[in-house]
């Protein structure tokens, strides 16, 4: 789906659809302007979008819409991960799978896993979600 640059998180929920009645968005900061080539996973449970399967959705938003190619094998290396392999973690699709290489050719290697909070576009609640799924 495409939405006009200024576009919000809800703006892409409602283009979506909407959400189904009582499905907690509580985790989502609905205010927030989206960035180009973003995805929202919005499941309707607290924590962490679970991990798709090779050949899901993809579709970006609403509910069954999902991030990602598959679930990773194992830790994402943030020191020698591709973009692909970056690409493979929920709610980090191909442009800021892109934007996590180029911030670390950049800055150099990353010192915490942290750190990757200072990439564009993760923010508290991805950085959340995807500190149990990388190593330095």
């Amino acid at each position: 789906m495409t939405l006009p640059a200024g576009s919000r998180v809800v703006d892409a929920i409602a283009k979506a659809g909407g959400v189904v009645p009582g499905t907690d968005t509580s985790g989502l900061a609905l205010a927030r302007p989206l960035m180009d080539g973003e995805q929202i996973f919005v499941d309707g449970k607290p924590g962490p979008a679970p991990p798709i399967a090779a050949g899901g959705s993809g579709s970006g938003a609403g509910p069954g819409g999902a991030a990602g190619a598959s679930a990773p094998a194992g830790p994402v290396h943030l020191n020698s991960a591709t973009a692909e392999q970056f690409d493979t973690l929920p709610g980090v699709g191909p442009v800021l799978a892109q934007r996590i290489v180029q911030w670390r050719d950049a800055n150099g290697p990353f010192t915490s896993p942290d750190q990757l909070g200072d990439v564009p576009g993760v923010g508290d609640a991805r950085l959340r979600e995807l500190l149990p799924l990388i190593t330095l």
